[in-house]
């Protein structure tokens, strides 16, 4: 009787790992697949959430019919393009332009000038009509530049000065009061003949610093509106797709929400019409559609 409830019992102890074995392996088969069916059913919720956007791109020119927008890169942003070059804008503050005066090797009553009107480049139809008689008098490069455009000029009569250079020491007064009347009349030429205003930026055109402002500008601008497409392209960015030959396009799988359908700097071409888009679009879960069009599209840039 002990030799068989000892070989009972040994009998048990080897049967045990193996019971274990197929209880742990159960377990892990019915979380496998639980956890297969929660996905498949996480996802199949997801697929029914998600929505598509079906897109109808077309351009009218002047006194044409409509023409479909063939091969045209469409972006599906969260944000408005207008909005994301604003954006970029203010990431990078504009020169200043009383720091670049500062800095400049010009006169100082020049300088003031330049300050009060917020004007650096001194060429342009805007230039000659922001100079008063006083102006050309009272700073030396603007007095030297309308002698030398003017002085010569044989269809342009100048004042003559009456003063002397040998008053200057015997008769001060007399020869300062011929410099003061020289003045006064050369103020009222200018005033009565302003286009002899008109040329005075050739002769400015070695001092003007109006180029160098102007590269500043365009430079900063160059930045941005890489900016602004980086923005647009890599952090703002919820789809991309192109036009086929209809004009049609697809963007699959979207969330829910609201959108904008931009074509950044690409722009639909038919005949005079050159047309581009930053038009917003609200995506429900299912099916939604847009129809791009001229009386959607962004007003044309101006030169």
């Amino acid at each position: 009787m002990i030799i068989m409830r000892i070989a009972t019992s040994t009998f048990h102890l080897k049967r045990l790992p193996f019971r274990m074995g197929i209880s742990f392996a159960a377990v892990a088969f019915f979380f496998l697949l639980t956890l297969t069916l929660s996905s498949r059913a996480a996802a199949q919720q997801t697929n029914q959430q998600a929505g598509y956007i079906e897109i109808t791109a077309r351009v009218s020119p002047t006194g044409g019919r409509p023409e479909p927008a063939r091969a045209l890169t469409v972006y599906l942003l969260r944000k408005s393009y207008a909005a994301i070059q604003m954006e970029a804008d203010a990431a990078e503050p504009l020169p200043k332009m009383d720091d670049f005066v500062a800095k400049l090797e010009l006169s100082p009553e020049l300088k003031n000038w330049m300050l009060k009107h917020q004007i650096v480049d001194l060429s342009g139809p805007a230039f000659p009509k922001a100079i008063s008689p006083d102006d050309v008098l009272n700073i030396p490069e603007f007095k030297e530049a309308y002698m030398n455009r003017n002085a010569g000029d044989r269809t342009v009569v100048l004042p003559q000065s009456k003063a002397h250079e040998a008053d200057k020491q015997r008769h001060p007064e007399k020869y300062q009061q011929a410099v003061q009347d020289y003045l006064d009349a050369l103020k009222r030429f200018i005033a009565a003949n302003p286009d002899t205003l008109s040329t005075m930026y050739v002769a400015l055109e070695e001092k003007n610093p109006g180029h160098r402002w102007n590269k500043i500008l365009t430079d900063r601008k160059a930045r941005v509106h890489r900016y602004a497409l980086e923005l647009a392209q890599v952090q703002y960015l919820a789809g991309q797709t192109d036009t086929d030959l209809e004009g049609h396009a697809r963007f699959d799988r979207v969330a829910p929400g609201e959108y904008w359908l931009t074509t950044l700097d690409n722009e639909a071409i038919a005949g005079d019409a050159r047309l581009r888009w930053d038009y917003p679009v609200h995506i429900s879960a299912g099916r939604s559609t847009a129809d791009l069009s001229n009386v959607n599209a962004v007003e044309p840039r101006t030169p």
